[in-house]
């Protein structure tokens, strides 16, 4: 199952998929392909593959994404190789943008969309200028998008607020565990217990 992730800048989702990622057995992360520069707690191959405009552009054109967009002025973008290399694995979790969901909600039928937001306008202010990665005029640009975001958020399946850690973690992790208990989903263990009915005198 793949688990499209999104939300506002800010709203914490990179951090509950984090967390989960170490609670949770059997998931994959798909890292993604930006031309952000690379902040100082992030590392190449784990947060992102961090490459220039022009590779990028390269990709782009060669068809090597399976959505891609700007945002914040920078490209960002999900490889068709991630996704072949990684979601025969087990469950896939994607970690992006509101244009990129939107672009695969078309593409990915069966994909779970979850929708993270914080639990206010303001809450959501002071994580980005607490984060202090951004300059005051990014921030603005951050906040604005967000108030966009979240008008088009219609098109998710699940929705987390996340203002307070645990509380949203647990909801993201009962997301994925109920998806993994569907009857579809069970059929190879299903099928052993009803074997095992039917053997019985």
């Amino acid at each position: 199952m793949i688990y499209v992730v999104s939300g506002p800048s800010g709203c914490g989702k990179s951090t509950l998929i984090r967390n989960l990622l170490s609670r949770l057995s059997g998931l994959q992360f798909s890292v993604s392909h930006t031309t952000r520069a690379r902040r100082p707690d992030e590392i190449e191959g784990r947060d992102y593959y961090f490459i220039s405009r022009e590779r990028f552009e390269e990709m782009k054109d060669s068809q090597a994404f399976l959505e891609w967009a700007v945002v914040h002025g920078d490209f960002y973008g999900t490889s068709l190789e991630e996704i072949r290399q990684k979601s025969p694995l087990g469950d896939l979790l994607l970690d992006i943008d509101v244009q990129g969901a939107q672009q695969l909600k078309k593409k990915l039928e069966g994909a779970v969309f979850i929708f993270v937001i914080p639990p206010s306008y303001p809450e959501l202010e002071k994580r980005l200028k607490q984060r202090k990665t951004d300059s005051p005029e990014a921030v603005a640009v951050r906040l604005k998008n967000a108030r966009k975001e979240i008008l088009e958020s219609d098109i998710f399946d699940y929705l987390v607020i996340n203002g307070e850690l645990e509380r949203a973690l647990d909801e993201l992790g009962a997301i994925v565990l109920s998806h993994r208990c569907l009857l579809k989903e069970r059929q190879k263990e299903y099928r052993e217990v009803l074997k095992s009915f039917k053997s019985w005198p």
